[in-house]
């Protein structure tokens, strides 16, 4: 298995430097990941520090909270694609999806893939929020939208992604969409377990550690 093809090596917070943007796009390179996962400022930079790379620029949308107005999301998503993201990970509006108000969140997620025009889109469900008829709904909704995965979690919450919940979304997209991990993969055991869960991504700040097999809990500097 090509662990590192499965990475997204993400960086994102409210106080991220240049210094560790240049740290994260080196790591993605020498490591060959699928891509690098960055705050929307950041798009443009890691674009072109990676042009000669394999290494994808991956943005979100939406972030943390999801609860952008709907036109603000399909701003955001055709700024990031002007400014040369490769791939867009959304947040949805978690109250509208548990209160039930299914034609708001399929429609933001329609405007972030219209606004695509092509490239990947994720929709970040925020499963810790969620019981398990509402993650099969929230993914059967990434469905009818068009998305090309769906996303456990932000790594924002108040919880990441577990085996329970990727298997879970893997059984309701089928092979329709494909699933992400993220949140708490921080391990190359708990990248192992997502994948055979069925995920198809993993979103992690560790990806080195992960595919280097070095233990974080014994790292005297982890980063999470």
């Amino acid at each position: 298995m090509q662990l590192n093809s499965y990475i997204d090596h993400t960086k994102l917070g409210a106080n991220i430097s240049k210094e560790q943007i240049d740290q994260l796009l080196a790591e993605a390179i020498k490591h060959e990941f699928k891509s690098v996962c960055v705050n929307p400022i950041w798009v443009k930079y890691a674009k072109e520090a990676l042009k000669n790379t394999n290494v994808l620029v991956c943005t979100v949308i939406g972030f943390p909270h999801g609860t952008h107005h709907h036109l603000v999301k399909k701003f955001e998503a055709k700024q990031a694609v002007l400014d040369g993201a490769d791939e867009l990970d959304m947040v949805i509006n978690v109250y509208s999806l548990k209160a039930k108000e299914d034609d708001i969140v399929l429609k933001e997620i329609k405007g972030v893939v219209k606004e695509a025009k092509g490239r990947t889109v994720k929709v970040i469900i925020e499963t810790c929020y969620l019981t398990e008829e509402e993650i099969k709904r929230a993914s059967r909704i990434a469905l009818r939208a068009k998305a090309s995965f769906v996303k456990t979690s932000t790594g924002f919450g108040t919880g990441g992604a577990t085996v329970k919940d990727v298997k879970l979304m893997k059984r309701t997209v089928k092979e329709k969409a494909k699933v992400k991990a993220s949140g708490g993969v921080r391990t190359y055991e708990d990248a192992i377990k997502m994948i055979e869960a069925g995920a198809e991504r993993i979103g992690t700040s560790n990806g080195v550690d992960i595919v280097t097999k070095r233990s974080v809990e014994n790292d005297p500097n982890p980063t999470y």
